[in-house]
């Protein structure tokens, strides 16, 4: 299936080439890389240019007027990756966090389930070796925390390397969605859950970026931990429906 792999970018020159180079190394068929760049000061928006002029068949870009943020990047970069066709659309760091080998096992999950998840805290993930034993436990318990509230059935509830089904997305209310931050996954698989959308989590070591600075900070985890309250309540009403089952998934009208 023709995938549409969405990457946001902010501040990530130092990355961007190599990534699109390590990606485009998978021969993926008819995959497409859309960069969405929040206007970043360090020129990568330029740099993506560059990659789309040597990629004009399977790269473009989209730059945001300001740091718009992550929620905003990936819901714009689903809308138009969807009204070009899309089959499958997929979620990615620019930071090297996410390994791009592990796209073809991805996409091959999504034959048989409808949102497939690169996870760090499945039996054989991981992370980089190289985090603070604090960093390492603020991540695990900051998953088990809004799992256990959401009761979500995946492990990493945070991750951002993610693909959908085109009709998973299309099938899920998404103009209801409020995170912009990292929140933005945690409420975006609670939908999907709540809708009866299934998933499958393979095992990814998450690396630490090489270059570049960490948008991660205490601040942005607490703001997700007080989210997840409110997303509980802001879709108590969703059901699982006939369109989420795998057989012959349909559009909403």
């Amino acid at each position: 299936m023709q995938l549409t792999l969405i990457i946001p970018t902010y501040n990530e020159a130092e990355n961007l080439s190599d990534l699109v180079s390590s990606i485009f190394a998978q021969s993926i068929p008819e995959l497409k890389l859309l960069i969405i760049d929040d206007n970043s000061p360090d020129g990568t928006g330029d740099i993506a240019e560059g990659l789309a002029k040597q990629h004009p068949s399977s790269l473009s870009v989209i730059h945001q007027d300001g740091k718009c943020g992550l929620g905003v990047a990936y819901l714009r970069g689903f809308e138009h990756a969807l009204s070009q066709g899309a089959q499958s659309v997929g979620q990615m760091d620019a930071d090297f966090s996410h390994p791009p080998q592990k796209l073809p096992e991805l996409i091959e999950v999504l034959q048989t389930h409808d949102v497939a998840i690169g996870s760090r805290y499945v039996p054989g993930g991981s992370v980089d070796v190289h985090w603070p034993l604090w960093r390492k436990g603020l991540s695990a318990f900051g998953n088990f925390y809004a799992r256990t509230i959401l009761s979500l059935p995946i492990r990493d509830v945070t991750g951002g390397f993610r693909l959908w089904r085109r009709e998973t997305l299309l099938n899920m209310p998404l103009d209801r969605v409020i995170c912009n931050g990292y929140a933005f996954q945690i409420e975006i698989a609670y939908v999907a859950h709540r809708l009866g959308f299934r998933f499958k989590e393979i095992p990814i070591y998450f690396a630490d970026r090489k270059w570049g600075h960490s948008k991660m900070s205490f601040r942005i985890q607490r703001e997700a931990a007080l989210r997840v309250w409110q997303l509980r309540l802001r879709y108590r009403e969703l059901r699982p429906q006939p369109w989420s089952q795998m057989n012959e998934p349909q559009a909403r009208h």
